[in-house]
């Protein structure tokens, strides 16, 4: 009997996560599949049916936004910076995360500490000062104003990602490489890296995807059009065709789509990393 009932627990619990989860998906999605198939509708259909299928489909408002120069010169400005931070971001943190996962030196607590509350400073408090830093330092209307600012506020938590999965890794590894004649660079470098292949795919995306659809700073650093990323084109795209909903849809799934693609490539890394803290034994 309590092994019926503990049965019947389970499979209660199960259908609970279940349920949670597929409602969790539905509120993600519904937004997505309303946008990819109203950018196929043209204007009326949206009016007279918003939620059903494109009858008939129309492939202009996609081939319009591919047609667009605009769209592919932000699109190249938000690849750009984007790489750029989040190759900043992760050879920076994995350097540093290195150092307080493998070492101990006097203060290292404190200074872990000290990255740590970068998580709990928002950023738009530090809107107006990085405003005046980066004018007195002429990065204005420049790609590396937007790219510095990003990489330095995603230090904070892809150190923390990076140090838990570096301390987990046996030490045991470390001394045979000592005593095979490594150094800590070539450690470093040859085999901690390689087997953080988990946790820097984790970080990369989370890194990558941020500064994609990051538009607080874009929008205050670029005042130049022809530097504007995609989420400042978005915004632009979308007041300059507020009357056409289906152009703007178009527009909006196009812009989503990198980050996207980039996200489902890396999925399966992604997942690895935040589920595992290293290779143990």
């Amino acid at each position: 009997m309590p092994v019926v009932n503990s049965k019947r627990g389970n499979l209660l619990r199960n259908t609970g996560f279940y349920i949670a989860a597929f409602i969790t998906t539905a509120f993600v999605a519904t937004p997505i599949l309303f946008a990819l198939l109203g950018g196929f509708k043209d204007n009326a259909q949206l009016r007279e049916n918003a939620l059903g299928l494109p009858n008939p489909w129309n492939v202009e408002n996609y081939t319009d936004t591919l047609a667009s120069d605009v769209f592919w010169r932000q699109a190249f400005n938000s690849a750009l910076i984007a790489l750029a931070t989040t190759f900043i971001v992760v050879a920076a943190s994995a350097m540093v995360a290195f150092a307080f996962a493998r070492y101990a030196f006097r203060g290292r607590e404190v200074l872990f500490t000290l990255f740590a509350t970068g998580l709990m400073f928002p950023f738009a408090v530090a809107v107006l000062p990085l405003f005046i830093i980066l004018r007195t330092m002429g990065l204005l209307d420049s790609p590396l104003g937007v790219i510095l600012p990003q990489a330095a506020f995603g230090l904070p938590l892809t150190i923390i990602i990076l140090r838990s999965f570096f301390r987990a890794i046996p030490g045991e590894i470390e001394e045979a490489a000592v005593i095979d004649g490594a150094g800590p660079w070539r450690f470093f470098l040859t085999i901690l890296l390689p087997m953080a292949r988990p946790a820097l795919a984790t970080v990369s995306v989370l890194a990558l995807v941020g500064s994609w659809n990051n538009y607080l700073l874009p929008l205050v650093v670029l005042n130049d059009a022809s530097l504007w990323t995609l989420p400042l084109g978005v915004d632009q795209f979308s007041g300059q065709y507020a009357s056409d909903t289906a152009k703007v849809l178009a527009f909006v799934m196009m812009a989503m789509l990198p980050a996207l693609l980039f996200y489902g490539f890396a999925e399966r890394h992604l997942i690895s990393g935040l589920t595992s803290g290293g290779t143990k034994g």
